[in-house]
């Protein structure tokens, strides 16, 4: 009996799941805290909760992990230097360094503008080799022709034997600098993403098993481990991707929309006859705009762990997170004392930092570079959470708001507060840690509000359902005005949006939000079974993709009256090649492109015989619309899922519902509409 293991790093918790692969059913999960720096007793833990006599038999494992992500947004990658070849238009504030540009770099059909200027690369190389870890180089129109970006990558390595990205070799998309950002962010995840593989795998030989070990991208296909230690930049918003394929998964439904409640956010995507909705534009990381092609994703800072916190007599919910008082509770064995000392402010002076039920607490984090007054109130923060009355119980003036907010952003300190999760701790909608906590602080909020606690703690709940359903119907009505949705979801019109696919809940109070929902919109809202541990799921139902263009553009005279053929090239993810005949040179682009596909997945461990190519053909005609200027060959492999692929008819029960959509030929983005509808909403 052989089974698949699925192993999710996040940013609070690893998860691992046992999958038996000739029915797809979970055997066993485990749930343990991610560690850091290290991330190996995390993941230890969570695989020795699994069953051990089924994990001898375990031949693929699959592994999700936010770790790309966050290093980005942390700016704890390795130093990188980086060669824009050609005429970049930088931005000012574009925040990178170790950057040089240098002439060279081609024109829209691969030809050779100007020859790279191979001495001031090697000046710039010789001079920062020994302060970067890598090198990443992006040439003007490498797509069409990488010849530039192979010549500068074989004069690194033969300078500095480190290890070099081209922009070519990640994105076939136009956008030269943002190919450049693409190669230079990969760079910088190249040791990070070689270590966490390494960990995994030394972990699961250590363990005795030689399972095929692969890694789930952004756009919720899994890779060979050797090709995810190549291009880290592809796992950014994996963890999105595997809570898609999870909810997929474990609710049978092949086609849904998915609301991802996690701690910091809530992720709202889409996933269509078994394949993610993907954003054409690439992600957006930290700000970086790369050419990585990710799902598309409506996403809101507002978590389980999102600070509730008052102004006037107005709730409001995040955007910053904080540890529930019902887990500080249990963090910190003082604290409770602390919290029934039960301090409130004046209701003028109500901010996100001066609040009833706001504490804080110093890391292990070690102070960098301080400011005067950061020094002085970190010195006044200890190990057991203070109110900010604890914090200066001897002086008349609190500290300036932006001072607390830096040592916060350097993470020196950590808030503690209110949150969504404490209001089910109050409901009994959700118990797992302390209740008391939670209830001592809904009192102190609620007496700002006019509400008692249990009344108070309703409100919070309504409102993290509305923002629920805002960011769905905002996701799904691209285009529409969140001011309209919010004032339809909000105002008493007797009339509810309708929703024509399921709406899988995943996170772990996810549940308790499906009646305030339905009061909202009318859909199947449903929570599947090991929900929990949707993403570990998730990393295991990837499928093997890979996504191959090609484009055959003919060159012809520049007389309108006597068109002749220059010649025609076919530019590939390789180079460039050059036909004389058009036929010759279509052959070749179709032939080749299945080649690649299939080498691709043969080295990912996946038989011909496994792999389906989708081919998608577009010409494009002369004004006149007799003769084609470019034909785009767009070659697609899918590859089914390492796990047990359900029957259809049992998988998707909504696959009726889309097909009525799909005839009427509606854009995937419309896949769900507003459907006014007599309908009773209790505010």
């Amino acid at each position: 009996m052989a089974y698949g293991l699925g192993i999710d790093a996040g940013g609070t918790y690893t998860d691992s799941v046992l999958i038996r692969k000739s029915d797809g059913i979970i055997i066993c999960s485990n749930k343990a805290l991610t560690t850091y720096p290290d991330p190996l007793e995390g993941i230890k833990e969570s695989i020795d909760g699994l069953d051990p006599e089924k994990l001898k038999f375990v031949t693929t494992v699959s592994v999700s992990t936010t770790l790309a992500t966050n290093t980005i947004l942390e700016k704890t990658g390795y130093p990188v230097g980086l060669i824009l070849i050609g005429d970049y238009d930088i931005p000012s504030d574009s925040g990178l360094e170790n950057c040089i540009m240098v002439q060279g770099g081609h024109d829209s059909y691969g030809s050779e503008i100007t020859a790279p200027d191979l001495v001031a690369v090697e000046k710039f190389v010789l001079e920062i080799k020994d302060k970067v870890s890598a090198f990443a180089v992006s040439s003007y129109f490498s797509i069409r022709n990488p010849e530039h970006e192979l010549c500068v990558k074989t004069l690194i390595q033969e300078l500095t034997g480190l290890p070099v990205v081209c922009g070519h070799e990640l994105a076939q998309s136009l956008g030269a600098y943002e190919r450049g950002v693409t190669a230079y962010l990969n760079a910088q995840l190249l040791p990070v993403a070689g270590s966490f593989l390494k960990t995994v795998a030394d972990e699961i030989e250590r363990r005795g098993l030689s399972p095929r070990i692969a890694m789930l991208r952004c756009d919720g296909s899994v890779v060979s481990m050797h090709e995810a230690m190549k291009k880290p930049i592809e796992s950014v918003f994996s963890g999105p991707a595997a809570s898609l394929l999870g909810a997929s998964f474990l609710s049978g439904h092949e086609t849904c929309s998915v609301i991802d409640v996690g701690g910091t956010s809530t992720d709202v995507s889409l996933i269509y006859r078994g394949l993610p909705h993907l954003s054409e534009a690439g992600a957006v990381v930290g700000g970086w705009q790369t050419k990585v092609r990710a799902l598309r994703m409506e996403t809101s800072a507002m978590g389980g762990d999102s600070q509730v916190w008052i102004q006037g007599s107005n709730i409001n919910i995040g955007p910053r997170r904080v540890i529930p008082l019902c887990r500080a509770a249990v963090l910190y064995p003082g604290f409770m004392d602390t919290l029934k000392k039960r301090w409130i402010p004046d209701k003028l002076k109500l901010n996100e930092h001066i609040q009833a039920a706001r504490f804080f607490v110093r890391t292990e984090q070690r102070p960098a570079r301080l400011s005067r007054e950061e020094g002085e109130l970190l010195a006044l923060i200890g190990d057991e959470p203070l109110s900010l009355k604890d914090i200066y119980w001897d002086r008349n003036i609190l500290p300036p708001r932006r001072v607390m907010d830096s040592l916060i952003r350097k993470r020196l300190i950590q808030a503690i507060g209110f949150t969504p999760t404490d209001a089910l701790h109050v409901l009994g909608e959700y118990t797992e840690w302390d209740s008391e906590a939670s209830e001592i602080g809904a009192v102190l909020l609620a007496n700002f509000t006019g509400f008692d606690k249990y009344e108070f703690c309703i409100n919070v709940k309504r409102l993290f359902a509305r923002n629920m359903a805002k960011d769905l119907l905002a996701f799904l009505m691209e285009g529409v005005d969140r001011n309209e949705i919010k004032k339809v979801l909000e105002g008493n019109f007797f009339s509810r949006f309708k929703v024509d696919i399921p709406v899988v809940l995943l996170g772990g109070p996810s549940k308790a939000y499906i009646k305030e929902l339905k009061e909202l919109i009318d859909a199947e809202i449903l929570v599947p079974d090991y929900s929990e541990v949707g993403n570990a799921a998730g990393a295991l139902a990837g499928k093997g993709m890979k996504r191959v263009e090609i484009i055959v553009r003919t060159l012809y005279s520049e007389s309108r009256y006597d068109l002749r053929t220059k010649g025609i090239f076919v530019y590939t993810p390789t180079g460039r090649r050059h036909f004389v005949v058009r036929s010759e040179a279509l052959e070749f682009a179709e032939e080749f492109g299945r080649k690649l596909v299939l080498d691709y997945m043969a080295e990912s461990g996946l038989s011909k015989g496994q792999v389906t190519v989708n081919l998608e053909k577009k010409d494009i005609m002369t004004h006149a619309g007799e003769v084609p200027l470019e034909t785009r060959f767009v070659f697609e492999g899918v590859a089914d899922s390492d796990v047990y692929d359900r029957d259809a008819n049992n998988k998707n029960k909504s696959e009726k519902d889309c097909e009525e959509l799909t005839e009427q030929n509606l854009p995937l983005d419309c896949i769900s509409y507003v459907n006014i509808q007599p309908s009773k909403i209790e505010n």
